[in-house]
């Protein structure tokens, strides 16, 4: 048998020289997209933290919104210590457009612990409804208005151990309760003061605890009362949750957009 002679093919010097990892051309590198240009919402420089003028701005852009609903019901006469108190009940985990018609529907019935309690859970739970948990806010209602007849003669005493004390009543009720209807020097600290107040730099805390207990530290007392009062309305229009309105906020130069990813 004929031996079938074989052409091989041998490969050129600078290819084995990359085959076998040698210096030769490095290839070419991916070309990187351009980076994005900074917005001017972040790229203006910073002034120092100015919490006067801050409340100042944040007074002046809250002016054509809704008031948050427990000043707002204590301008409209339910602002004794046990009607604030029970509104913000009402109020946890709830819309201010919710809770407003609820509290003045329960209101316009009974507005003393002795008239709740004459209500009853049943009816005080259809009377708050569609507000969250109306089941067990009713319970703990009528439990807080027949405590108040029983050891403190009907009158709710303006102290912030006595309110804790009360089932499903948190410092922030207390602290709105304490502010608004005993002229109180307390910061009510709601998911929107504890949003707003971290996103500014101004405090840092893990939880609206945490930021109290900041603010009550670093914010002059003469914004205690008032910083909820602002701040509600403020965090629902302007500073928002998920897409906070940076190029239009009247405190954009002093806020440091603490964890701020993208914003309007």
């Amino acid at each position: 048998m004929s031996a079938i002679a074989t052409k091989r093919t041998t490969p050129a010097p600078k290819a084995r020289a990359r085959a076998a990892g040698a210096p030769g051309r490095p290839p070419r590198a991916a070309k990187a997209p351009p980076a994005a240009a900074p917005r001017a919402a972040d790229a203006a420089p910073k002034a120092p933290f100015d919490i006067d003028e801050v409340m100042a701005r944040v007074r002046r852009a809250v002016e054509p919104f809704a008031k948050a609903a427990l000043f707002e019901l204590a301008e409209d006469g339910f602002g004794s210590p046990f009607e604030q108190l029970v509104a913000c009940i009402v109020s946890i985990r709830t819309y201010d457009e919710t809770t407003l018609p609820a509290s003045r529907r329960l209101f316009a019935e009974a507005r003393t612990p002795a008239a709740v309690r004459a209500l009853g859970p049943e009816r005080v739970e259809a009377l708050i409804r569609p507000c969250t948990f109306a089941d067990v806010k009713a319970k703990q209602i009528c439990a807080i208005a027949e405590r108040v007849e029983r050891e403190f003669g009907g009158q709710l005493p303006c102290d912030f151990e006595t309110l804790t004390s009360f089932r499903g009543v948190g410092p922030k009720c207390a602290s709105l309760a304490l502010g608004i209807a005993c002229g109180q020097s307390h910061i009510g600290v709601d998911v929107h003061v504890h949003r707003v107040t971290n996103r500014w730099g101004y405090v840092r805390g893990r939880t609206p605890e945490a930021t109290r207990a900041e603010l009550e530290r670093v914010l002059p007392k003469k914004y205690w009362v008032e910083i909820n009062r602002l701040l509600v309305p403020f965090g629902k229009h302007v500073c928002r949750g998920a897409l906070p309105a940076c190029s239009t906020c009247p405190v954009l130069r002093f806020c440091r957009q603490e964890g701020v990813a993208r914003h309007a």
